[in-house]
């Protein structure tokens, strides 16, 4: 498979703006690690092979497990997921496939029950921004390195 266009030497500032969000969302104070399952999460049920191997390899820098990694595809029946990541997860899922979950009021109340609203909030704008990320690799064909 070859990459079909850069869009960000197509669109110029694309990039910039892309980063300057994404560095807004990483001050926000939201748990590394919860961070780095959420976008892998996303990253694979879009099927976005760059963003996979980027977050991936970071997870493994900041200590994540391979088991844990690996089991994210079955976190519903892997045992050694918290209740928090549990409820990032479920709340990545239904936002990541907005179009037919609608994020579903369960999903949505059970994320209330182990964080804060703003927390909430917080993870929300981490799995849109992934989202964008996955939705341009994926849309240009950008090449994992």
């Amino acid at each position: 498979m070859e990459a079909r266009m850069d869009v960000y030497k197509l669109v110029p500032g694309s990039l910039k703006a892309l980063m300057d969000l994404q560095n807004f969302v990483n001050g926000m104070g939201l748990d590394k690690t919860l961070s780095e399952l959420v976008k892998i999460r996303a990253s694979q049920i879009n099927g976005c092979a760059f963003c996979l191997n980027m977050h991936t390899k970071d997870a493994r820098k900041m200590g994540e497990t391979e088991q844990r990694i690996y089991g994210l595809n079955a976190w519903h029946e892997a045992p050694y997921y918290t209740d928090k990541e549990r409820a990032a997860l479920a709340l990545t899922e239904a936002v990541t496939l907005v179009s037919s979950s609608h994020v579903p009021d369960d999903v949505y109340n059970a994320a209330l029950k182990v964080f804060t609203p703003e927390e909430v909030a917080q993870i929300t704008l981490a799995i849109v921004m992934i989202n964008a990320w996955n939705r341009v690799a994926i849309t240009s064909r950008t090449m994992p390195v």
